[in-house]
């Protein structure tokens, strides 16, 4: 049982860590491309949510927006 555990503590440790070590230890040089995966997942963030509006607008424009307190069972 003792091996199983050592088996997923090598795995996440030496492989699955390995990209994150090396972003680590970039910091000391350069902070913006130590953080290149929260810059990926902002422009995502930034993106989807530019898309939501876009269709809110669209439905709005529309009239298919249901703004009726009562479009709920629990707020009646």
């Amino acid at each position: 049982m003792k091996a199983f555990f050592e088996g997923i503590q090598y795995l996440f440790v030496n492989i699955l860590f390995t990209p994150l070590d090396f972003l680590r230890s970039l910091e000391l040089s350069s902070w913006f491309a130590a953080n290149t995966i929260n810059w990926i997942f902002m422009i995502i963030c930034a993106v989807a949510m530019v898309y939501w509006i876009k269709q809110l607008k669209i439905f709005e424009d529309n009239g298919e927006e249901n703004q009726d307190t009562t479009a709920h069972s629990f707020f009646k």
